[in-house]
């Protein structure tokens, strides 16, 4: 049990201690109660919000019920002081032996330390990605990519059963287009001049929707495979052919993509399959059989007409009963199903799957969706399965603050690659996480390059790798010193007298609530926030080394104190390796000073 969850108990307990005694009344709502570290480090080293949380049902002022409870907290072993602040915040310090055992502990788990069984392996589907199967995937793509990856990262080290899935959206006018447009490129590869008029003429009444260079390949690829035998074909003939085949080379390029990122995902889901096995059918038979489809005539909607709006008898979902504004149609005016009807179909089939859990990753232009599948989730599910979404805002690419100017391959959009070759992997990933999903980001190529302490990617590597050039010139120094994780673990910690390595101690212990937090949020954001923290507080006292001799890491003079603080410098390799591995992130071993 971590300290913050340790120490929670011990608050619960003497609530309850001081109900039995009749000074609080009994069976209280402890559910909110939490113990943290304080805003202020000068405050203590514990803030509990047990007084505020107690008030309104204990019917007595926040300041009377922390006064109660200080009282029985000064008495609990390795509580050096209790104070009282605010409106009733009550802080804590501790004695320096319990940040010390807290270390050991760290280092004994290495990179275990901070895992938690919260999620006792509950079933979770993360979906993220599933971008139309129309390109490669662009920058726009990435921040969704990264978002999902960590996440699913983080739920599988907090004790979920993750399943990583790609939606592929392989029917409907997006894919056609598609198919459309590979065509164009496979008649220039049969040797046809391919301009405006051209394409006119031979593919009436189509547009020509996608021009990027990457279809190149795939016009050569359909000639080489048909010769001759698709053209001059009907429309009926060869888009069904194109498309099939142009589809398979787009998730192919896709998934090249997205291992150059380093995702990997458990499973493709098909759209079109999915509609092929009547599973649209059977999502709205069960609505049907709870009377939640109707005919009806939609209201016209105050302001800007939705896409789905049209005003004449349709089937309608009702979807006003599960929290959303105004039920959603379900067919076209044509008789082919909404996008709305194939999601549910797909929502309800993850649902058939076993998933109680179901997280979405979408971009910024769907936020006014999410109240509509989640409605559509709790009425296919009676409630049982909850949906989060997560909505990725935009990422604005730049260098040295101006829009960045960059190679488009892909003909109208800077794409995946193009990014993770001019920067690399883990920086792309890194940088990705270090703003809140639902907030706009800032991308600068230069930044990103850049060595010091305003990138945040290199700030955080900087930490481990400095952390691993001490711990070689410690392997040189004492070649007979067992200096992994175990035997540091058993070095005389009591050595670490000073204020700031028993404050980085406290940092690190924060390792398990902050893996906790963020798996229950569903926000892997906080990890880079938290390894940011980490790294500041590690450079502070490496640069205090530099100029205070006695506070160096390593002190031949002085084997004990020595061990000890390796151990220390051993339990920040520890812990930024392993929130860097949710991150998807390699750490690194060795940087220039």
């Amino acid at each position: 049990m971590n300290i913050f969850r340790r120490f929670e108990a011990i608050t619960r307990a003497e609530i309850e201690a001081l109900a039995k005694a009749g000074a609080l009344p009994a069976g209280l709502d402890l559910s909110a109660l939490s113990v943290d570290p304080p805003r202020e480090a000068a405050h203590g080293d514990l803030s509990t919000n047990a007084a505020m949380v107690l008030a309104k049902p204990a019917g007595k002022p926040p300041r009377a019920i922390a006064d109660l409870l200080a009282e029985r907290l000064r008495m609990i072993p390795d509580v050096t002081e209790v104070t009282v602040a605010g409106p009733g915040f009550i802080n804590l310090r501790l004695a320096p032996e319990v940040w010390r055992a807290e270390l050991a502990t760290l280092l004994r788990a290495g990179r275990e330390y901070g895992k938690a069984a919260i999620g006792h392996g509950q079933a979770v589907n993360v979906e993220y990605v599933s971008a139309n199967p129309t390109g490669p995937l662009h920058v726009g793509h990435a921040r969704g990519t990264v978002v999902g990856d960590a996440l699913a990262n983080l739920l599988a080290f907090a004790g979920y059963r993750v399943t990583r899935e790609y939606y592929i959206n392989d029917a409907g006018a997006q894919v056609d287009a598609l198919a459309v447009s590979a065509y164009a490129r496979y008649l220039e590869a049969l040797g046809t001049s391919m301009d405006e008029a051209a394409f006119a003429r031979l593919v009436p009444g189509r547009d020509w929707a996608y021009r990027g260079e990457y279809l190149v390949p795939l016009g050569a690829a359909l000639a080489a495979h048909h010769g001759r035998d698709l053209a001059g074909k009907n429309e009926a003939v060869w888009l069904p052919i194109v498309r099939d085949q142009a589809i398979a080379a787009m998730m192919a390029l896709i998934r090249e993509d997205l291992a150059a990122l380093g995702v990997r995902h458990d499973i493709f889901s098909s759209e079109r399959a999915l509609v092929d096995a009547g599973a649209v059918d059977a999502a709205v038979k069960v609505l049907e059989s709870r009377g939640l489809i109707y005919t009806g005539v939609l209201e016209p909607p105050k302001g800007k007409k939705p896409d789905d709006w049209e005003p004449r008898p349709q089937t309608l979902f009702r979807a006003t009963q599960f929290g959303d504004e105004v039920d959603r149609p379900l067919k076209k005016s044509d008789g082919s199903w909404t996008y709305f009807a194939t999601d549910l179909a797909y929502h309800f089939d993850k649902w058939r799957r076993g998933f109680q859990v179901m997280i979405d990753v979408w971009g910024a232009d769907h936020g006014g969706y999410i109240k509509r599948m989640q409605a559509g989730v709790k009425a296919l599910t009676e409630d049982a399965a909850a949906l989060d979404v997560k909505i990725c805002q935009l990422v604005k690419l730049l260098e040295n603050g101006q829009p960045a100017k960059m190679s488009k391959r892909a003909g109208t959009f800077v794409t995946l690659r193009d990014l993770i070759e001019a920067v690399g992997k883990d920086v792309v990933r890194f940088i990705m996480l270090t703003r809140r999903n639902d907030a706009s980001l800032d991308f600068d190529l230069v930044k990103a390059r850049e060595q010091s302490r305003d990138n945040p990617v290199f700030y955080v590597q900087y930490a481990h790798a400095r952390c691993r050039s001490v711990l070689r010139h410690a392997h040189e120094l004492y070649p007979d010193a067992a200096l992994d994780g175990a035997a540091l673990a058993s070095s005389p910690l009591a050595r670490l007298e000073d204020r700031a390595e028993i404050g980085l101690i406290q940092v690190l212990a924060q390792w398990p609530r902050v893996v906790e937090s963020a798996a229950l949020a569903h926000e892997p954001h906080r990890i880079a926030f938290y390894l940011s923290e980490v790294a500041a507080a590690f450079h502070g006292l490496w640069t205090r080394g530099k100029d205070e001799a006695q506070l160096r890491f390593l002190i031949e003079s002085d084997r004990p104190l020595t061990m000890a603080r390796l151990a220390l410098v051993e339990g920040v390799a520890s812990i930024v390796a392993a929130g860097l591995s949710i991150m998807g992130v390699a750490p690194v071993e060795e940087m220039r000073e």
